[in-house]
């Protein structure tokens, strides 16, 4: 069985997971891996220091399951940026990059607005 989006095939079926009490969530690629795993630890008690090969087994499955999706992710992103930065470049600025007009700054002292334009600056009140 063949998930879309991943590199890695489904080789536990339905029918094995719901044999082992798999849950929910954790049938993913990785789910032939946690049956035997949750075997040896129902064995061995749940004892950390036992099952330790079928848990770096199972963990290392996860983690290039999840390496995977972070690889999609930034594709999907650099995708949606290049196609932002084309809808970007076929648009027309407000004001050229290359013009040297005089650059207004408004400041607001104690109700009083000043607007400096250059060297000028004018007074306005706020009513």
């Amino acid at each position: 069985m063949e998930v879309l989006g991943s590199s890695k095939p489904m080789i536990a079926t339905q029918e094995e997971m719901v044999e082992a009490r798999v849950p929910i969530p954790y049938r993913d690629q990785c789910a032939h891996l946690l049956i035997p795993l949750n075997k040896c630890r129902h064995a061995e008690f749940f004892l950390p220091w036992k099952c330790e090969n079928e848990r770096h087994v199972y963990e290392k499955c996860e983690y290039e399951l999840v390496m995977e999706r972070m690889l999609q992710m930034q594709k999907i992103r650099e995708a949606e940026a290049k196609l932002k930065q084309s809808h970007k470049q076929g648009t027309i600025p407000l004001i050229p990059k290359d013009c040297k007009c005089l650059v207004s700054v408004s400041v607001s002292v104690l109700g009083l607005t000043f607007l400096f334009f250059g060297f000028l600056a004018i007074n306005f009140y706020w009513y």
